[in-house]
C-alpha cells in the first residue's frame, strides 16, 4: 500500500456543529461529502463516536455545516479544531446563529450553510459515518472554500478532529486530551497545555 496514492486526494475543511441537552458542539471536519444529486440532496459526514460533536450530532438527530472560506483565520481553526469539547462552549464570545433544528452555526469567515436531518448512519471502526438529508442551504460569504492542503501548506498539522490525516513535516508534540499541537524538537517537562493544563507526559510525538 502507498498511502501517496491516496494523499492526492483534497478535502474541504467545514465547521460541523449541533446542539444537544443545552449545550453547543462544533468540530472543524474534512468529511463532508454529497453523495446525491437527487431533491433533496444527501450528504455524509465521518466523525470519531469519542467526539463531543458527535456525540451531540446523535443526540440531536440533526447537523449543521459551514464551509471554511480560504483566508479562515488560524484563530476559528484552532478554536474548533483543536480544542476539546469538554473543556467549555466553543462558539462563546462569537455571533452566533441558530438553523431551524436549533443548532448553531458561525456566519464570519464561512462560505456557505447547510443543515441536515439524520436518515442513516454506519459505524466505521472508531468512527460513525452519517448520512444526511438536506433541510436547508444558504449562502453566506460565497468566496472559495479552505481545502486540506491549502490549510497543510501554511504548515499546519490537520485537526485532530478530522476523519483524513496528512503528514505535515513539522518537529512536534500532540496533547493526547484535546488534540494541541506543540511544535519543537522536545517538550519541557514542565509543560502544561494551554488549552486543557494537561502534563507533558499526555503528550505524544508526532510521528512524520
Amino acid at each position: 500500500m502507498n498511502k501517496k496514492a491516496y494523499d492526492k486526494l483534497d478535502y474541504t475543511l467545514a465547521l460541523l456543529s449541533a446542539a444537544a441537552d443545552g449545550k453547543r458542539h462544533g468540530c472543524i471536519v474534512n468529511s463532508f461529502h454529497q453523495v446525491t444529486s437527487s431533491y433533496p440532496p444527501l450528504f455524509t459526514v465521518a466523525v470519531n463516536r469519542d467526539n463531543e460533536t458527535c456525540k451531540a450530532v446523535e443526540t440531536a438527530g440533526s447537523f449543521s455545516v459551514t464551509l471554511l472560506d480560504a483566508d479562515c483565520p488560524q484563530e476559528i481553526v484552532s478554536q474548533f479544531g483543536y480544542k476539546s469539547g469538554r473543556m467549555g462552549d466553543k462558539f462563546e464570545g462569537r455571533e452566533v446563529q441558530t438553523d431551524g433544528a436549533g443548532n448553531p452555526y458561525l456566519t464570519e469567515h464561512m462560505v456557505s450553510r447547510i443543515s441536515c436531518k439524520i436518515v442513516d448512519r454506519m459505524e466505521i471502526g472508531k468512527y460513525v459515518l452519517y448520512v444526511g438529508q438536506a433541510t436547508e442551504a444558504e449562502m453566506l460569504s460565497g468566496g472559495d472554500v479552505l481545502t486540506l492542503k491549502a490549510y497543510a501548506n501554511r504548515g499546519k498539522a490537520t485537526p485532530p478532529a478530522a476523519s483524513v490525516y496528512r503528514t505535515v513535516e513539522i518537529n512536534g508534540y500532540r496533547c493526547s486530551i484535546c488534540g494541541y499541537v506543540y511544535e519543537g524538537e522536545s517538550l519541557p517537562a514542565d509543560f502544561r497545555c494551554p488549552l486543557c493544563k494537561a502534563p507533558a507526559e499526555k503528550f505524544e510525538k508526532i510521528e512524520k
